[in-house]
């Protein structure tokens, strides 16, 4: 797991940095929590979410743990609602990656406006998590495989990440 989050974070700081310079915002260790909770469950997706928002908590001038609140959070609540949707269609996962990037984005400025990031809650927010959303939802085809390689392989009949 370690070697896919920081796999993660060498994309996220070399190829996607060029978006983000763009003005495109990107965050795909946001991304890693949304698959490990699609992928294994809630609580699987809180302690992965929360050691990949360690790790960006790293890079950001934010309160320490903020990351690792919200993904952990994110990772929870797609652990939790994935449970329920039948995963035999391969869109499955890409949906869940826009729809729980996004709601991790908006989780991560509300979350650190409680703590006095007031700025992070802004107009833009919305575009914000709608790019990070974007961004993320073709790169989960791939960090789905690396994650059930991560996790020893995951139930293939219940799963469709091959």
């Amino acid at each position: 797991m370690v070697l896919v989050i920081f796999g993660v974070l060498i994309l996220q700081s070399s190829l996607l940095e060029g978006l983000r310079s763009a003005g495109i915002p990107t965050d795909a260790l946001v991304l890693v929590a949304v698959v490990a909770g699609a992928l294994g469950g809630p609580e699987r997706g809180a302690l992965v979410g929360f050691g990949a928002g360690l790790v960006a908590d790293l890079f950001l001038q934010t309160p320490f743990g903020l990351s690792a609140l919200a993904y952990c959070l994110a990772g929870f609540a797609v652990g939790v609602l994935q449970g329920n949707v039948i995963r035999a269609a391969w869109w499955i996962m890409p949906a869940t990656a826009f729809i729980g990037s996004a709601v991790g984005m908006a989780l991560y400025a509300v979350i650190g406006a409680m703590v006095g990031q007031s700025h992070l809650v802004q107009p833009r927010l919305g575009f914000i998590a709608l790019s990070v959303g974007l961004v993320n939802a073709p790169l989960s085809l791939l960090v789905a495989r690396a994650m059930t390689w991560a996790m020893g392989g995951v139930n293939e009949r219940t799963y469709a990440v091959r």
